[in-house]
């Protein structure tokens, strides 16, 4: 089946909304993630509805379909696996891979992909801590850990993924030390959303917006050094 650049984002894009809920995904939320309108996004999914890659209820949203679950399955473990390479081979900040990657996924053939996939050893999570689907396209596990907006003061936490892929965020997160791997305290979680936090990485402690901490997925709390 061959598909256009933008139906393979579109279906990326509600694959990626799916991830963070078990409700049907609405029109408005495609079309805040992919920066488009409304009516933009209605007219695609006559489209991928037509091909039946998604599965529509009227005024209740859409779900994709098995197939169209596959198709965004390849094109994110292309994705993530481009980014890996970036960063590993080819000196890319990880601030920089997400649009480098953006442009490439839907270009590589499957022997290309096979041989990024064995030069980094078969890796499971991409630079953000984001899960990498398999080589067999089976759905990987629901990210790991819990918002850090979930968390309470005084909390030890380990960050698992950072799913923010605004390079100006990213930029700042990393010259804090908020990266996947890296332990964090948190120190403060303002009435209005902010979260601060200091990470084992770095002395000075880091303050993020709500709308950024949402995005910092953290394993549950460890236990505290001795």
């Amino acid at each position: 089946m061959m598909l256009s650049d933008v139906m393979e984002d579109y279906l990326k894009a509600i694959y990626q909304l799916q991830r963070e809920t078990t409700d049907r995904i609405k029109t408005s939320e495609i079309a805040d993630e992919l920066d488009v309108t409304s009516p933009t996004v209605t007219s695609m999914l006559d489209k991928l509805e037509e091909r039946e890659l998604v599965d529509r209820e009227k005024y209740r949203g859409v779900t994709l379909t098995d197939e169209g679950e596959t198709v965004a399955l390849e094109i994110v473990r292309h994705h993530r696996l481009l980014e890996a390479y970036l960063t590993e081979h080819l000196d890319y900040d990880w601030s920089e891979v997400h649009a480098e990657a953006d442009r490439l996924e839907h270009h590589i053939s499957e022997d290309f992909e096979e041989r990024v996939a064995d030069a980094l050893g078969e890796p499971t999570v991409d630079p953000h801590g984001s899960p990498i689907p398999s080589a067999d396209l089976e759905p990987p596990e629901r990210p790991a850990g819990e918002s850090i907006t979930e968390f309470d003061e005084g909390a030890a936490v380990t960050v698992a993924e950072v799913a923010d892929h605004d390079p100006a965020v990213l930029s700042y997160l990393a010259e804090h030390g908020v990266e996947p791997g890296v332990e964090l305290e948190i120190l403060e979680i303002a009435p209005f959303g902010m979260v601060t936090a200091r990470s084992s990485e770095v002395d000075e402690p880091v303050s993020l917006p709500e709308s950024v901490a949402h995005h910092v997925r953290v394993a549950k709390p460890t236990e505290p050094k001795p």
